[in-house]
């Protein structure tokens, strides 16, 4: 693949689904622990370093099933379909 050429990156839907149930879980877990969980799970997401995201209800377990890509692609879906951008 040359220099200019664009790369294609793709996800399934099983993916997809469990991404969604993932961030919910862990936001969840964060939020009861009294830590802000949007600024946790940014912190995880830039970083990669899984302190940021509690142990409590094995959260820090839970996000790490999936790379941070996957994650970073349902928040994005999820913004952009919520703003009725059209996203497949």
């Amino acid at each position: 693949m040359g220099i200019n050429e664009t790369m294609m990156f793709n996800v399934d839907k099983e993916k997809d689904n469990e991404a969604k149930e993932i961030l919910i879980s862990v936001y969840q877990a964060l939020k009861e622990k009294g830590y802000n969980p949007i600024n946790q799970m940014v912190g995880y997401i830039l970083s990669g370093d899984p302190t940021y995201i509690t142990n409590y209800k094995n959260a820090r377990s839970i996000i790490r099933r999936l790379e941070r890509d996957e994650l970073l692609e349902e928040v994005l879906k999820f913004y952009l379909e919520s703003n009725n951008n059209t996203v497949e």
